[in-house]
């Protein structure tokens, strides 16, 4: 368990919008941390992606994904983000959130850059429960010192909250 884990930013949404950026990350960590509760102000259910410092190729994951009884997987290479979780959608149960947790070690080392995602999307009726999890990688060896969250519809709902944490080892 890390001993530091300390609160860099937070963004808790008061309208909706296209993207949340977390800027000028520096090196004082070994690790970060992203954890939301989302909602997509388009229908469904949503993707969740993520760039780091605007480099848009290099990107690839692998995810799986439950679907109420239902598992699958699939592979991905060539993007221009990290595929990262889910988001309920506004035609889903109304109040409900997704919740996400994406772990980023090594943030400011000078090997390609990896990041995991742990994700539940709940419909409150009972029906499409979506779990995942993706392991991703970025072929890019530069430090993240920004990191942009988009959502795969319209954008994030109002009352959806991001924060970003940063993690020293010792």
């Amino acid at each position: 368990m890390p001993s530091t884990y300390s609160l860099i930013s937070s963004n808790v949404l008061s309208s909706s919008a296209a993207s949340v950026t977390f800027s000028a990350i520096h090196s004082t960590y070994t690790d970060l941390v992203i954890r939301s509760s989302v909602r997509s102000t388009d229908s469904g259910i949503r993707n969740i992606y993520l760039a780091v410092n605007s480099i848009t190729s290099g990107y690839s994951a692998t995810q799986v994904r439950g679907l109420d009884s239902t598992a699958s997987s699939s592979n991905r290479s060539g993007d221009s983000s990290w595929i990262l979780g889910l988001s309920v959608g506004s035609t889903l149960t109304a109040n409900t959130f997704s919740t996400n947790e994406w772990y980023i070690p090594n943030y400011a080392g000078s090997a390609n850059k990896v990041c995991s995602n742990v994700n539940a999307t709940p419909n409150a009726s009972g029906s499409n429960q979506y779990d995942s999890a993706v392991a991703n990688l970025l072929s890019n060896t530069a430090a993240i010192t920004s990191l942009t969250l988009t959502d795969s519809g319209t954008g994030f709902a109002s009352g959806s909250s991001f924060y970003l944490y940063g993690i020293k080892n010792s």
